[in-house]
Formats: structure tokens, C-alpha cells, sequence
């Protein structure tokens, strides 16, 4: 019975890790996609934040990736503070994106999403964090409701690159719909003729591989 207990316990510690190891390479690869074009930029009235910067802490010196729930752990310690002042400013716009973005470093999608969603019912108009919002939604298996903050987005900018990108990579990813896909970014190109060249040739490359996906309705 001992062994057997034992084997059980290993082979569920090996589920986990394997679980964990899963999401985070999702997590990595659906990330070099959807905010490709966010990176280096900055949020309206805000500092530009980055993974890095507000990524928890991992224990380098074990070298194993934490699970989901260390993270989740990792990431409430060091929201704290943040959440402490937003007792005293709970309608305060960027303190709510500053603790979303610690909670999405931490893969904790819809925790961050939800920050994210307060930031913009006292800021409704701030592209970037409902674009962000957005991945979140995504990640967190949504794609549609993920879709809908992009479209209501482009209500406050329709040329804005990210929001486009991203629109474009959701329908293609998300709801298999290579010609929204290709509609996007088309308009992504159209209305942003002074793109950056590498930025434009990854857009390009995206429209050559949808190009090549079946389209619906055939």
C-alpha cells in the first residue's frame, strides 16, 4: 500500500509539473505574438512597464519553474503594497494597471484582466491597457470577450497598431478566422504606412500564413 501511495503521489507531482511546464511554454509562445508590437511603447500617462520589472521572483538556485499557484502566491506578496494604497485610491487608474501587471507577469490572466477592466471604468478611453486587458482574456480562454474589448478599442483609435496586431492574431489563433485575420492587418498596414521595417515584415509573414489557412465557409 506504501509503495503504491508512494508511486501515486510521484506520478501526480509529475502531472503537475508537466501541467505547469505546459502553460508556461503557451504562455511564452502565445506572448511573442499578441502584444509583439506593445513592447517599448508606454501606456497613456503611465511609465512603460515590462515583464522583467514585475515578473515574482523565481528561486534560480533550485532552477525549477514554480506551479501555478506559487506564482499566484508570489504574485499576491508583492501586489501588497499596491494594494494597500488602493484602499486610500480605489478608483485610481494607474495603481489598478500597476497591480494587473503584476498578475499577468504571473500568468494569473483573469486576476490581471479584472484590475485591468477597473482601471478602464475610470479611464475608458486608454487603448493600451484595454489591449492588454485583451491578452489577458485570451490567455484566460476567452477569445470572444478578448475580441470584444479590442473592437470597442478601435471606437477611441482605429489606426492603433497594437489593437490591430492583436485583433488579427486572436481571430487567427483563437477563432480559426483567417480572412478577420487578414482584414486586420491589412488595416493594421493601410492606416500605419511609417511602421517600423521589422515590425511590418513580422506582419507580413502573418499574412502570408493565413493566406495559406483555409478560409471559412469552404
Amino acid at each position: 500500500m506504501e509503495t503504491q501511495s508512494g508511486t501515486s503521489v510521484s506520478t501526480q507531482a509529475s502531472w503537475q509539473a508537466k501541467q505547469v511546464y505546459l502553460m508556461a511554454a503557451v504562455c511564452l509562445v502565445v506572448g511573442l505574438i499578441v502584444g509583439y508590437l506593445l513592447r517599448g511603447s508606454s501606456r497613456s500617462g503611465l511609465p512603460a512597464t515590462t515583464s522583467t520589472s514585475a515578473a515574482p521572483t523565481v528561486n534560480k538556485s533550485v532552477g525549477q519553474m514554480p506551479s501555478l499557484e506559487q506564482m499566484k502566491h508570489m504574485a499576491d506578496k508583492q501586489a501588497e503594497p499596491l494594494l494597500t494604497q488602493l484602499k486610500d485610491k480605489p478608483n485610481d487608474p494607474a495603481l489598478l494597471v500597476q497591480i494587473g501587471d503584476v498578475y499577468k507577469s504571473a500568468h494569473q490572466f483573469k486576476e490581471a484582466a479584472d484590475y485591468y477592466g477597473k482601471s478602464l471604468e475610470a479611464n475608458p478611453k486608454d487603448v493600451a491597457v484595454r489591449t492588454d486587458m485583451a491578452s489577458c482574456l485570451f490567455y484566460s480562454g476567452d477569445p470572444d470577450r478578448a475580441l470584444a474589448q479590442l473592437e470597442q478599442s478601435l471606437q477611441y483609435d482605429p489606426a492603433d497598431a497594437n489593437t490591430l496586431f492583436n485583433l488579427g492574431v486572436i481571430k487567427l489563433r483563437g477563432k480559426k478566422d483567417a480572412k478577420g485575420a487578414l482584414v486586420a492587418w491589412q488595416q493594421l498596414l493601410d492606416k500605419n504606412p511609417k511602421l517600423d521595417a521589422r515590425k511590418k515584415t513580422e506582419v507580413q509573414k502573418l499574412i502570408a500564413e493565413a493566406k495559406m489557412k483555409p478560409q471559412q465557409g469552404e
